[in-house]
């Protein structure tokens, strides 16, 4: 049973209800459709009619006090309610009315994190939102059997060293909880060890010294160049007493750049699934879609989120 599969199953196991805010694209429609057939989870496309306009003007009044301070005004609150159902979903979220909320379809990332972080709220646990994928890459043997958990590729332009361990604490607590399989966390960068002195490099050391803090048993290490962190030979070559080994299956990456187009060649040139963005460090899990999202990229999504709210 490949790793997909083994998600939905998961989810299956222990129903949950997802909250889909993007009634009226066609790939979304569909995919709950499937959804609710497999039973992976029970699917609610959150269409305008079923909006109370009673719990509109609570959840209108009560975003208002809750960021009142950061300059927007009523009126801006209003337009972002009454513009889609999107920030009503969150806000349905936040209240466990809904266990998870998955959209991104016909939103940019941007919109959709702004809505997941003001409307549910961030984990005191973790401090920070960020985001992941999980990619898995067909006929390969690194990482777990070809899984991978890739971050940030979608929400921290620079992380800092602190924002980066908390990236990566984030990070193995999905792939524990989801993938169920024990983290090894490298985090990246053009050189290893120290083979080029550069700031990046002491940005690293300081993130791996803030993990080990957290967490101090969690397997970890860097900096570490791509094919070291994942390829056991090379690691022998270049980074031989490292306790990750070339056997990573958790990458940070430096920062969004790196991130977001490390993602894509693996996508695109290895023919990896890519599930995700997920979004890391809120109280409850909510998960984005790529705008140029297929069907069954959206299931995947949706089953992802639905283990997590287990």
């Amino acid at each position: 049973m490949d790793t997909i599969e083994r998600i939905r199953k998961q989810a299956r196991a222990e129903q949950k209800t997802i909250v889909l805010p993007e009634y009226d694209d066609a790939r979304v429609v569909e995919a709950a459709r499937i959804i609710e057939k497999e039973g992976t989870a029970r699917a609610v496309l959150l269409t305008r009619d079923m909006v109370d306009p009673k719990e509109l003007e609570r959840y209108i009044a009560e975003f208002y006090e809750m960021h009142m301070a950061k300059d927007l005004d009523l009126a801006a609150v209003r337009a972002l309610f009454e513009q889609d159902t999107l920030y009503y979903a969150a806000m349905m979220t936040r209240e466990n009315k809904f266990d998870g909320l998955v959209a991104g379809a016909s939103h940019t990332t941007p919109e959709m994190a702004r809505a997941a972080i003001r409307c549910i709220g961030v984990d005191e646990h973790i401090t920070l939102v960020s985001s992941c994928f999980i990619m898995v890459v067909p006929n390969s043997t690194l990482g777990d059997n070809g899984t991978f958990i890739f971050a940030d590729c979608g929400i921290i332009p620079e992380p800092n060293s602190r924002q980066l361990a908390c990236i990566a604490l984030s990070a193995s607590e999905l792939a524990s909880k989801v993938l169920n399989i024990t983290p090894r966390i490298a985090f990246l960068s053009y050189s290893t060890k120290g083979s080029a002195k550069t700031k990046s490099q002491e940005k690293i050391a300081e993130a791996l010294s803030s993990l080990k803090e957290m967490a101090p048993d969690i397997l970890a290490d860097g900096e570490m160049q791509v094919d070291a962190a994942i390829e056991p030979e090379v690691a022998k070559i270049k980074y031989p007493n490292s306790p990750v080994g070339g056997r990573a299956n958790i990458l940070i990456f430096p920062n969004l750049e790196a991130g977001n187009i490390g993602y894509k060649l693996v996508q695109r040139l290895g023919n990896a699934r890519a599930v995700g963005p997920l979004f890391l460090g809120l109280k409850k899990p909510a998960s984005d879609l790529s705008r140029g999202c297929s069907v069954e990229d959206v299931v995947d999504v949706v089953a992802a989120t639905a283990v997590r709210a287990q």
